[in-house]
């Protein structure tokens, strides 16, 4: 079955300052446990804020290290599932329903890139 990374990307400066409500990781952890129950969920979590990052850059034969936070950032990625599904469209009812989950003040995003296997 293909693996999939899916990517849950948010604008920091619009996120809640109290974070994820009770109820939301309430919410959460029962699709988590569901998804990994039902043998889809191979590994997720949140990643820490955008302002505790480093991006490193090869360029021109050289690298650039730079630590965050990033002034031209507005969009980040706040997390991450590596999902085996059997196909589009089965990885695609299991990222709604995890957007799902989310109170209706939340605007965020999921990409979904299918892990290339050689």
């Amino acid at each position: 079955m293909p693996r999939y990374l899916t990517m849950v990307r948010f604008d920091e400066t619009n996120a809640p300052a109290e974070g994820p409500s009770q109820g939301l990781m309430e919410r959460m952890g029962a699709l988590i446990e569901e998804m990994t129950k039902a043998g889809v969920l191979l590994d997720t979590a949140g990643l820490t804020p955008a302002s505790e990052g480093t991006r490193v850059t090869w360029s021109n034969g050289e690298f650039t290290v730079t630590d965050g936070p990033f002034t031209e950032t507005k969009e980040v990625v706040g997390g991450y599932a590596l999902i085996q599904a059997k196909d589009k469209a089965e990885i695609l009812e299991w990222t709604k329903r995890f957007l799902a989950v989310h109170e209706p003040h939340w605007t965020i995003t999921s990409e979904i890139r299918e892990i290339a296997e050689n």
